[in-house]
């Protein structure tokens, strides 16, 4: 088809920019579609694996716990439950640095993170004691706040708002995938008989794997669609086209400056503080399980080995309803309404955890709390993303969103002391307060996008009636907020 492209002055355009007001960009739907799905298949398969081997170094922990750490290194509860926590601090600390996605080559800051955690990660099976798994974490952290909670914003860059969701759902299944995967993986190392320490062992397993895929990332992660080996030229054009179309002229190119003063409109953007507090309900929950989890099972009764092996399941599930979830909110824009019931969903296992002794349903409703947390913060983070109107602003909420959510893990991780096991019903009651907490944000948020979208079309009406009811096709406008034809993604 043919589109014309509108210029927003808002966007920091140059008269000549204006002046081009009516030029026109060929976007074929078949060079579209060939643009996307070569998008899908070279970049998306390396976010993802990267954000699978961030996410198992990450919560791996829990599973080295189980099998032997605390005994070895003579860790207290209080102890390891700081382990648990110090992660979150440079975490939440250092999450400004997802805007090094815009501001450095990508292939460049994608090496520099991942080597950093993976040699972090690895460096903790040499760790003697405490302090030394502290300092250990605390590096982890702050490498992988550099490279997880900025990749949506980089998907932004390469997807129109109705592609968007899905693919940040497939990037963040790495996190239940990675769960599943790691009690898988901790099973099959744990259960063996190493000269090793299993525990030592796992985090060498788990985390050479990053050090040496960091070269991968440095060599294959493009820098922008118009950089990218794997695109023609007919195709690089079209994702320009496609930016100027989502974002102005200034999301055509990918490695620029921060607009500081979009920066500071998202900061005080209600809409954005509305997420934030979602992330953060939905974080105290996620944060809690993959760590706690083989805990958990191990104390409804079964040994630690068989505890490991059963933890994979309910993360199986998760992802499936995951990518469902990402894919259905696309399709019908109800991105609200998906939260909604996800939130309810993992509300109510969280219940029946707290209420419920006897062992075949609360494994029944680790299924229903797994379910809902992870789609849920799947659905989040593509929500914020889907109204912004500017890279700047994309970037900024997702700061924010990330330095306020990121505050739940530090709740999260300290509401399961061992003393309270095995059901901990305080810990569980806390869960699913915050996750129908979420609900009702979510809630909230919707209605608040529901009388934006009305306001729009009843500017547009008058505005129509003022150029005298002209009936001609509207040129189409930037997907930009406050352009012809915006609306808010509900």
């Amino acid at each position: 088809m043919m589109a014309t492209v509108e210029k927003n002055p808002e966007a920091g355009l140059t008269e000549n920019d204006l002046a081009e007001e009516n030029q026109t960009v060929h976007l074929k739907p078949e060079i579209q579609k060939q643009l996307v799905r070569k998008i899908d298949m070279n970049l998306m398969p390396l976010v993802l694996c990267l954000y699978l081997l961030a996410f198992l170094d990450r919560s791996n922990i829990g599973n080295a716990q189980t099998a032997g750490m605390g005994k070895s290194l003579g860790l207290s509860d209080g102890e390891y439950q700081w382990l648990l926590t110090i992660f979150y601090i440079p975490y939440i600390t250092f999450e400004w640095l997802a805007l090094m996605w815009k501001l450095i080559p990508p292939h460049i800051w994608a090496f520099i993170t991942v080597f950093t955690w993976g040699l972090a990660s690895t460096l903790q099976a040499a760790a003697f004691n405490w302090s030394g798994m502290m300092v250990c974490r605390f590096f982890l952290a702050i490498a992988e706040a550099g490279y997880a909670p900025g990749i949506p914003y980089l998907l932004s860059f390469y997807y129109m708002r109705n592609e968007l969701g899905l693919r940040c759902g497939i990037y963040f299944a790495a996190a239940p995938l990675a769960t599943c995967f790691a009690g898988a993986l901790a099973y099959g190392i744990t259960s063996g008989h190493a000269a090793l320490d299993n525990w030592r062992l796992l985090f060498l397993v788990e985390g050479l794997p990053s050090i040496a895929i960091a070269f991968v990332a440095f060599y294959f992660m493009p820098d922008s669609p118009e950089k990218a080996r794997f695109l023609n030229e007919e195709e690089k054009e079209a994702a320009r086209a496609r930016a100027i179309r989502q974002v102005g002229q200034e999301g055509a190119t990918r490695v620029g400056s921060i607009n500081l003063k979009e920066v500071g409109l998202a900061l005080m953007d209600i809409r954005n503080w509305l997420t934030a507090l979602m992330y953060f309900s939905c974080n105290v929950s996620f944060s809690s399980l993959p760590v706690f989890l083989p805990t958990i099972l191990e104390g409804m009764g079964y040994k630690s080995i068989n505890a490991q092996g059963l933890s994979a399941p309910p993360y199986f599930l998760s992802f499936l309803v995951l990518i469902s979830s990402t894919w259905i909110a696309d399709k019908t824009q109800q991105r609200g309404l998906m939260i909604i019931g996800l939130s309810v969903i993992g509300g109510t296992g969280y219940i029946i955890l707290a209420t419920v002794t006897s062992t075949g349903v609360r494994y029944f409703a680790i299924f229903l709390a797994a379910a809902g947390i992870f789609p849920a913060i799947a659905n989040i983070l593509p929500w914020v993303l889907n109204n912004q109107g500017t890279d700047s602003k994309r970037g900024a909420g997702m700061a924010l969103l990330n330095i306020i959510g990121q505050c739940g893990p530090l709740l999260g991780t300290r509401i399961y002391p061992k003393s309270e096991g095995p059901f901990y019903t305080k810990g569980m009651s806390i869960c699913a307060a915050f996750m129908f907490f979420n609900g009702f944000l979510a809630l909230v948020l919707r209605t608040l996008l529901q009388r934006q979208n009305k306001k729009l079309e009843e500017e547009e009406r008058g505005v129509t009636q003022a150029a005298g009811g002209d009936e001609k096709e509207p040129t189409l406008a930037i997907e930009n907020e406050g352009t012809f034809g915006y609306r808010y993604i509900l």
